[in-house]
């Protein structure tokens, strides 16, 4: 599970329960042919017509080039308010490893939509705890730094059934990185597309097509990305597919591949499960 991904899920939690006081939970597992895998639970309740507050919890587990494994813990929490038609998020988060890297995050976002349009500016500041061991890992050294985030974000409705998202975000680190350099640093961290250095990085694009067929909904999302250790780039394209098994359960399959500079190719399958009610 990558943050951006579980971002995502957050924002859709929110907005199923836009409509009044009912609540969403869901979970899945992603798994990637590097051996990495990653379990996510969220939910989503709705405090008022107009108020919800979503959460999430993942947990990944990579295996590391140098032996031993890499777990990493993500906690998210965002409260959104639609006062119509301008909207506020708020949320925080805590993401990593206590042993390598782990971050605090807030962020805050606002947003104008109608029927057709959603169109949002993001703000997001990182703080940072990176202990870098030594290539022989004889001795360590702690490096702590910010970043502030600067993003947008826009969603339109094409037709009937078919709706874009296009999301950018750029950071800005308190201290500079030399990826050369960095380059054995961010092979500590980085041995699967869940690896942390993932979510360390200097910006991020993503664009999502979705065709909506009767109550079944397919999307294909194209990203891009570099982290800021190494310099390296990851282009991704996943391709998703949701579909309803119950009047109040939803199944979503997807299937991927990332091509990276850093870790290589990888090819990656996560399967979720969505349950939705009212108060």
């Amino acid at each position: 599970m990558s943050l951006s991904r579980l971002a995502v899920l957050l924002l859709l939690a929110g907005n199923a329960l836009a409509a009044g006081d009912g609540f969403m939970i869901g979970g899945g597992v992603e798994a990637d042919n590097d051996d990495g895998i990653g379990t996510t639970v969220i939910g989503g309740f709705g405090l008022a017509e107009n108020t919800w507050l979503s959460a999430g919890v993942a947990k990944s587990s990579v295996a590391l080039a140098r032996g031993g494994d890499l777990e990493t813990l993500y906690a998210d929490i965002e409260l959104d308010h639609f006062f119509d038609p301008v909207g506020v998020r708020v949320g925080t988060a805590y993401w990593g490893d206590s042993d390598i890297l782990e971050s605090n995050d807030w962020r805050a976002s606002i947003y104008w939509r109608n029927e057709s349009v959603a169109l949002a500016a993001e703000y997001e500041f990182r703080d940072f705890d990176f202990i870098i061991p030594s290539i022989d890992l004889a001795t360590v050294r702690e490096l702590m730094f910010d970043a502030d985030g600067l993003g947008a974000s826009l969603q339109l409705r094409l037709g009937e059934n078919t709706s874009l998202r296009l999301r950018g975000i750029k950071y800005d680190y308190s201290v500079p990185f030399r990826p050369i350099e960095n380059t054995d640093a961010a092979s500590l961290v980085s041995a699967s597309r869940l690896s942390l250095i993932n979510s360390l990085v200097d910006h991020r694009v993503n664009v999502s097509l979705g065709i909506d067929r009767g109550l079944k909904r397919w999307e294909i999302d194209v990203a891009t990305w570099q982290d800021v250790i190494a310099g390296s780039r990851t282009d991704s394209v996943t391709l998703r597919f949701l579909t309803p098994m119950t009047d109040r359960t939803d199944i979503e399959f997807s299937l991927g591949h990332d091509v990276s500079e850093l870790y290589g190719d990888v090819t990656f399958f996560s399967l979720y499960l969505y349950f939705y009610g009212s108060d």
